[in-house]
């Protein structure tokens, strides 16, 4: 194997064993280590490289209840009134509920949050693409670190913007919870099947 394919080979095995943790340890973690992850996200490219994405780091534990407050707020909206039938049953395997108490426990909680202006006013181009790209390599950067992450996205996240006081011209995109998985921790078995190459790609 050459040194190329071992290392695409090597990487892909460690993304992999990603999956999304809704059971996290409370074990510390290093504000540097965050920074890092963080870093990696940071790299990414976007349009006309306007960069339009802002990384909140959220370890304050008042402001990590507030945030599950108001989450689970929107939460029980979405289960009670909002979700289709056919929306719950493809969410009953995963055994996701109103109930976002991890959102407290995880040492870290990072906000991303899309610009739809620059911080000087001006333009951003593709920013939906470029905050999904950018959010990718996050979750990439924290799985090689060892971290656990999930991907939560409470709708409408408009109370993120208020409970963190960002500007107008910052969106909330996506919460992601972050620290060390939980030594007991569950993940559903649903959770755990990835469809093979064969089904994604195409080759012509």
């Amino acid at each position: 194997m050459n040194e190329a394919l071992k290392n695409v080979s090597d990487f892909r095995e460690v993304l992999r064993h990603r999956r999304s943790i809704r059971h996290f340890s409370d074990q510390p973690v290093a504000s540097s280590l965050i920074e890092e992850v963080v870093g990696c996200a940071a790299t990414s490219p976007s349009g006309a490289n306007k960069q339009p994405w802002r990384f909140v780091c959220v370890k304050d534990p008042e402001l990590k209840k507030k945030i599950r407050m108001a989450a689970e707020v929107e939460e029980r909206e979405f289960y009670e009134s909002r979700a289709t039938d056919q929306w719950k049953v493809d969410l009953a395997p995963l055994g996701t509920d109103a109930d976002k108490s991890f959102l407290e426990v995880a040492p870290w909680l990072v906000v991303v949050f899309k610009l739809v202006k620059g911080d000087d006013g001006g333009n951003v181009y593709y920013a939906d693409e470029s905050v999904g790209i950018a959010t990718g390599m996050l979750l990439a950067a924290a799985q090689v670190a060892g971290l656990a992450t999930l991907t939560h996205t409470p709708s409408p996240m408009k109370f993120l913007e208020e409970v963190l006081e960002r500007p107008p011209n910052e969106r909330a995109y996506m919460l992601i919870p972050m620290g060390w998985p939980a030594i007991d921790g569950h993940i559903p078995v649903a959770a755990l099947c990835k469809k093979p190459l064969t089904e994604v790609m195409v080759k012509l």
